[in-house]
């Protein structure tokens, strides 16, 4: 019998010497894991904070070189000012100006944010007066992007699909873990005041007359306090317009008893506003809900709940035959992972369990394998602790630590059964003296492995910040396994470790009792609709049996058969390896082996990519016109795309989930940072194609499907630019490869950048695919060109020209109307006939007063 000796560690001999407390603390550990588990916000995105902050100017109605002018270089001039700027770029087209501004980024967001906020304040003295509202700044938030779309679709008016929506919209803003749900696909509404021109210029009125008549009629002020006795009232005049009635009976001009009223000149009506994007489903009309969770909320109990508020609106409040659909949901994805997570862990635990049941035994086993358990409550207690979400990469990185965490413990649990089973030690002298042996190795290996990733928490850059969960999560889950291998297994192992008595007859008593127990209980827990219960008991039932009869017999022969074979082999075969120059010839073996493995990878030209090619649960068909080309016309293209690509996908009909069309708005590509928010593009669509989940495509390949609907789509149209994208999983990262021309003189970067392009299509370089320059120029336009002289003489300036030629156009806002909790812009401009007649513009007479005489000219 082996003495006791000094091999000591003295947390384990601690741990040892209170092993009660121990056992309490593994119970708490388990109780509070399982909990901060179960409570732990699960999302699909780490919250990342980008320091990159955008700034948004609309200004309808002007080119993109105007909003150049005008907007976008004041705004830059002031911003470049701003400490900690790492990149400065902006986009002026039609309507608005965009600025993107990212700084470094150890920069604060919350400062850089009120820093541009500031910078764009001092610019606003630069900018145009009539701007119809203040540069919007907001930061990028990861959070904000929607965690699903509800589509309601049907054969059903665009008002009773947007009533419908604002029914679900209500009920799903209670939510505690939602911050928004807005609504898209809807027609906004205004008043237009559409102007007969020749009726206009007959009573010698203005747009000027128009706009002020409306204005002064549709009031609404507070005249102060009047004091009666004791007691004070407030007089308010309320004069704002109540019906379509009282706005056309306004006013516009009273001289020598001629009144005019607006109805005399114009057609007033409340409708929608003109088309500028078009939404469908499969070919409906949609409208859909956005839904937007709060940062830090957990994303499955939302879409949880969100459902069953569907579920409960179709019941009592939506008609039966409305279609409601529900697209890019990211929490399948989620549940998805954590399925697996779910399903590794428990497969670990069997594995593990049943791998070393052929080397220990299946109570050391079953020693070795509750470290896996323990190691990922403590991790969950710590991630939940540090205000860790279960996004994708957490799980991704505890799935790959879960092959890792086992090392320590087998190493243990075989030390302490080896000075316990063959040195005859007992067995808290064994678990004192085996862990004494082997703390320092373990704890070393545990070091070298965490190192490898511990430069990979300094990873700096937006991906360093996306990523860095990666080395922090298996830091963590490592540090446990350690722990549990020095505290817990020693502790479990000198309580109930026993010898192997591989002589001794079955019980089979004793297995059929344990059998019937499982079984019953299990049949129980099914009985009662705990089907996770349920399944676990019966397994456990079957087990019993097939340890007992096969799993146990077959161990017996491994270790007391098989091993020692394999042991005398090895033994040999590394007694003939170290003989004379053997040793020397394996070296220089294994080092031409590698350089050799080395040279033939590098050599066979590998595919690199930044992150894996997955299999899109959606892809994006971008389809771009000419610029300038209508929201109508472009809708007709689409459709016809669309009418091609049910052709194309017909053969994968069980594939296809959904089909979503956006023409004019929403269709930016959601892998670049910012998403084009706020342009108007009339020339551009996006059809959304969203697959069903994984386990129901058959084996078909969505990679394969989005290969062909590229192949089929390509060139299809003479002057159709048609792009296919999937789905980005990972932080937004923009085009894999962007060339950057900067300068002063802007036609001269316009022809590099159009030779540039040349060059590289020259090239046919592979892999390249929808080349394109990002600067648009081709929008046809039409210069109104002032003779200054004759409009002197005539006494009219430049600048009401101009306006009268963009209120005819574009329309002016006049005032607002008022219908329950909604207002409605009240538009004037020209009726339609004379509005897109180009003679009718141009022979439109600039009525003004005088400032000499005071007379109407």
């Amino acid at each position: 019998m082996a003495t006791n000796t000094n091999r000591n560690f003295g947390l384990s001999t601690l741990a040892l010497r209170n092993s009660i407390s121990v056992f309490i603390l593994s119970a708490l550990l388990i109780l509070f894991g399982v909990f901060s588990y179960i409570t732990m916000p699960k999302e699909s995105f780490p919250e990342i904070v980008f320091p990159l902050i955008y700034v948004q100017t609309p200004y309808p109605g002007n080119t993109p070189q105007d909003i150049e002018n005008l907007i976008t270089r004041p705004l830059e001039k002031e911003i470049k000012s701003v400490d900690g700027i790492k990149n400065l770029n902006s986009e002026s087209v039609q309507d608005v100006s965009i600025i993107n501004v990212e700084f470094n980024i150890d920069v604060d967001t919350e400062k850089a944010l009120q820093d541009v906020k500031d910078a764009v304040d001092r610019a606003m003295s630069d900018l145009p007066t009539d701007l119809d509202q203040d540069p919007v700044v907001l930061d990028i938030d990861l959070s904000r992007i929607p965690i699903l779309n509800i589509n309601l679709s049907g054969d059903y008016a665009i008002d009773d699909l947007v009533d419908y929506a604002e029914l679900l919209q209500d009920d799903i803003e209670e939510l505690s873990e939602i911050s928004e749900a807005t609504i898209t696909g809807d027609k906004e509404k205004e008043v237009q005041v559409n102007i007969d021109m020749a009726k206009l210029q007959a009573n010698q009125l203005s747009f000027n007359d128009v706009q002020n008549a409306l204005a002064a009629e549709n009031i609404n002020i507070g005249a102060g306090d009047i004091l009666l006795g004791k007691t004070r009232r407030s007089i308010r005049t309320d004069a704002e317009f109540s019906s379509m009635e009282e706005i056309r009976n306004v006013i516009i001009k009273h001289e020598n008893g001629n009144i005019v009223y607006l109805k005399d000149i114009a057609e007033v009506l409340f409708t929608y506003k003109e088309v500028e994007s078009m939404a469908r489903l499969d070919g409906e009309s949609v409208v859909s809900l956005n839904v937007i969770k709060k940062g830090g909320e957990n994303l499955l109990e939302a879409t949880d709940q969100i459902r069953k508020i569907i579920q409960q609106a179709k019941l009592t409040q939506l008609p039966k035959d409305l279609r409601i659909t529900i697209t890019n949901d990211q929490s399948k994805q989620t549940r998805n992972q954590i399925a697996n997570l779910e399903n590794s862990i428990i497969s670990g635990v069997i594995l593990v369990t049943l791998t070393l049941l052929f080397f220990l035994g299946l109570r050391n086993a079953t020693f070795v394998g509750l470290s896996i358990p323990f190691s990922m409550f403590i991790s969950f207690l710590i991630l939940s602790a540090s205000g860790v979400t279960l996004n994708f990469i957490v799980l991704f990185s505890l799935i790959l630590a879960l092959g890792m965490l086992v090392d320590n413990a087998i190493v243990t649990i075989e030390n302490i059964y080896r000075l316990y089973a063959e040195e005859g030690l007992t067995a808290w002298e064994a678990s004192r003296q085996g862990v004494g042996e082997i703390a320092v190795p373990i704890i070393s290996s545990t070091a070298t492995t965490l190192a490898a990733f511990f430069p990979l928490i300094f990873w700096d850059s937006i991906i360093g910040e996306f990523m860095g969960y990666l080395p922090r999560t298996l830091i963590i889950v490592l540090g446990s396994s350690l722990f549990v291998a020095l505290v817990i297994n020693p502790v479990i192992a000198a309580a109930f470790i026993k010898k192997q008595d591989f002589e001794a007859d079955k019980n089979h008593r004793k297995a059929l009792i344990w059998f019937v127990i499982f079984l019953i209980a299990g049949i129980g827990a099914h009985l009662a609709y705990v089907t996770i219960l349920g399944n676990l008991l019966l397994a456990i039932a079957v087990g019993v049996l097939l340890f007992t009869y096969a799993l146990n017999p077959l161990s017996a022969w491994f270790q007391q058969v098989l091993l020692p074979r394999l042991e005398r082999f090895y033994s040999k075969s590394l007694a003939y390896s170290l003989r004379s120059w053997r040793p020397a010839a394996i070296i220089v073996g294994t080092v031409v082996m590698m350089m050799g493995s080395i040279n033939f990878y590098f050599n066979s030209n590998p595919t690199i990519q930044f992150f894996p090619v997955n299999e899109p649960n959606y892809i994006n068909v971008f389809v771009e016109l000419p610029l300038g080309t209508d929201v109508v016309a472009t809708d007709s293209v689409a459709r016809r795309v669309e009418h091609k690509l049910k052709e194309v996908l017909a053969p994968y009909e069980d594939l296809v989930e959904s089909v979503v069309t956006n023409v004019g708005a929403e269709t930016a590509s959601q892998n670049e940072f910012g998403g084009g928010g706020g342009q108007n593009t009339p020339n551009k669509a996006r059809i959304t194609i969203s697959f069903v989940e994984f386990e129901y495509r058959n084996g078909i390949k969505t990679t394969d499907v989005q290969r062909e609907v590229t192949e089929k789509l390509s060139n299809w149209l003479p002057g159709l630019t048609i792009s296919v994208e999937k789905e980005n999983n990972g932080p937004p990262t923009g085009r894999p490869i962007n060339i950057e021309i900067t300068g002063e003189q802007f036609d001269v970067l316009i022809a590099k950048a159009d030779e540039v392009k040349r060059i590289v299509d020259e090239a046919e370089i592979p892999g390249i695919e929808g080349l394109q320059i990002d600067l648009e120029t081709n929008k046809p336009e039409m210069l109104v060109r002032i003779d200054r002289d004759r409009a002197r003489r005539l006494g009219v300036s430049t600048q009401q020209i101009a306006l009268v030629l963009r209120t005819a156009l574009y329309g002016s806002e006049a005032s607002k109307y008022k219908e329950g909790e909604d207002d409605y812009p009240i538009e004037v401009r020209l009726k339609k006939e004379d509005r897109y007649d180009v003679a009718s513009l141009m022979n439109q007479l600039v009525t003004f007063r005088s400032q000499a005489s005071g007379q109407i000219v």
